[in-house]
């Protein structure tokens, strides 16, 4: 058994299919199943089950999953370390972000941190969801997440920043566009384009609204929050979406927010396997975000 052998198992089982990882790898998908039925002749166990759409995991194989990922991982945070240990302010900081992190939550703190350190590579590797940012830490040489906060994840560290209040966007000639603050029990005689449906910052804001007996409607779902905010912004419908920083103070033209304080805020922050196993580098980058949106946050703990 050898660690290429664990890590194109690892591969199979978050891709679902050998023919991918072999596509992603540049080898033959005889090649993938070499690995595994290596690790399935020294561990005497079957580790996949075969699918008319892929493999997944057998019992035995969630076991070694499990254990190679966690493995893995500390040892290429290890090594990330070492090198950087070595190369000084010449390293690198590896983030996985939503669509639309960086440039509402870490645009400042990135000139910043570049400022302070120029020398150092800030790498950043989009996905669609807090989901797929879990996945993405959880299997590659990432070192931070930036994330919705949601239940906990095995192998993972979920360190909050700061709290995003909700408001309602819509057109400024809405009817609703000059109220002060709207109570979620208003919401639910609206339609309201959807967030991505899959996303945790849309099960978070449904299970808000139900916390206080209110069931939103639907017309149109996108695919992040600042599409949201544009088709409001044209009139093409009404959002709920969280204060992302600086939004109220850039919300001028045809969108106008109101305040729905009455939901319970979203929360974000960063994600990492191990926090004290960052390198010096990607714990600096980390602070200096999470101390950016914290000196910009109001008293209520959003804007």
């Amino acid at each position: 058994m050898t660690l290429d052998d664990l890590r194109v198992f690892v591969a199979v089982c978050r891709a679902g299919s050998l023919s991918a990882v072999a596509r992603d790898l540049g080898c033959t998908q005889s090649a993938v199943s070499q690995h595994v039925k290596r690790l399935e002749r020294e561990t005497g166990v079957s580790l996949l089950e075969r699918r008319p759409r892929g493999v997944v995991p057998t019992a035995a194989g969630r076991v070694l999953e499990a254990a190679a990922a966690e493995g893995i991982g500390g040892l290429d945070l290890a090594l990330r370390r070492l090198r950087d240990l070595v190369d000084g302010e010449t390293g690198s900081v590896r983030v996985a972000t939503g669509g639309t992190t960086v440039r509402h939550f870490m645009a400042d703190a990135i000139v910043g941190f570049r400022r302070r350190h120029p020398r150092v590579s800030l790498e950043f590797r989009t996905e669609s969801s807090s989901r797929a940012c879990f996945d993405a830490l959880a299997g590659s040489d990432l070192d931070l997440a930036w994330i919705t906060l949601g239940p906990p994840v095995r192998g993972i560290e979920q360190r909050p920043v700061v709290d995003l209040p909700w408001v309602l966007a819509v057109h400024a000639d809405d009817p609703l566009a000059a109220r002060p603050a709207l109570d979620p029990a208003g919401l639910a005689d609206l339609r309201l384009i959807r967030l991505p449906p899959d996303s945790t910052s849309a099960a978070h804001l449904d299970a808000a609204c139900a916390d206080l007996g209110v069931r939103l409607a639907h017309d149109t779902s996108v695919a992040d929050w600042d599409t949201a905010l544009l088709l409001a912004e044209l009139g093409l419908g009404r959002a709920v979406v969280p204060a992302l920083p600086g939004l109220r103070a850039a919300s001028g033209g045809g969108l106008r927010l109101v305040p729905l304080p009455a939901l319970r805020p979203l929360t974000v922050g960063w994600a990492a396997r191990q926090w004290d196993a960052l390198t010096p580098l990607a714990r600096a980058f980390a602070e200096t975000v999470a101390a950016s949106r914290r000196a910009d946050a109001t008293p209520s703990g959003g804007r």
